[in-house]
């Protein structure tokens, strides 16, 4: 496995919900797994997977990955105009800890360019185009930031740490669809969120839980 370049997350590292997804998708099998991302995974680096251990060579563990059980996650759906609606106020427009990142950073024109906004339950919602090429490590991508961004605020960044995603089918290239976050509690350090990706007739794509964990304070 190796996490190109161009789907990093913060500075020097991967996306987390795109790593996790090439994580999932190298364990194989019908089994739903969640992976938990033990540091930043690596770009440009060949990594590998042995029983349920994501390491780098040099023996570093980079993320766990065992099963999930059922993941029962569905936040739900809103219409495309009232996610467009949402995007425009996304606050990562004004501020955002990593602009650069592949899925929800507006530097990236090559990006997914998901921008959750917040609706006015608190949920998040984002309209999203499928790329021309697309896996289900997009869809995990997809689901990623819309949670995050259910807790993120001005000067408190969060990173994520686990998550679990169950893929119901893929988008297909060019297809507008919709992605929702959801906040569900705040414990300590830790955010626990679900997110799911709607197709443009509605139907279901994808859901997952994640938690999130708030940056340490710098010095």
């Amino acid at each position: 496995m190796r996490i190109e370049s161009r789907y990093n997350g913060p500075p020097g590292s991967g996306n987390g919900g795109w790593s996790a997804g090439v994580f999932a998708t190298e364990a194989g099998g019908s089994e739903l797994v969640e992976v938990t991302l033990r540091r930043p995974p690596p770009l440009e680096t060949e990594l590998t997977l042995v029983d349920g251990a994501v390491r780098d060579p040099s023996g570093e563990l980079v993320a766990e990955v065992r099963p999930a059980g059922v993941v029962d996650a569905v936040v739900p759906p809103v219409d495309l105009a009232t996610a467009v609606a949402a995007a425009a106020h996304f606050p990562g427009l004004v501020e955002h800890p990593f602009p650069g990142r592949y899925v929800c950073g507006p530097q990236r024109a090559d990006g997914l360019r998901i921008f959750p906004g917040r609706l006015p339950d608190g949920r998040t919602a984002a309209p999203f185009r499928a790329p021309e090429q697309v896996s289900e490590a997009t869809v995990w991508a997809a689901l990623d930031c819309p949670g995050g961004w259910a807790v993120l605020a001005p000067g408190r960044p969060y990173l994520l740490g686990r998550i679990a995603a169950v893929v119901t089918a893929l988008p297909g290239p060019g297809d507008e669809c919709v992605v929702t976050g959801a906040l569900l509690r705040v414990d300590g350090r830790k955010a626990l969120v679900h997110t799911s990706l709607y197709g443009p007739d509605g139907s279901l794509l994808g859901a997952a839980r994640a938690t999130w964990i708030a940056a340490e304070p710098g010095p």
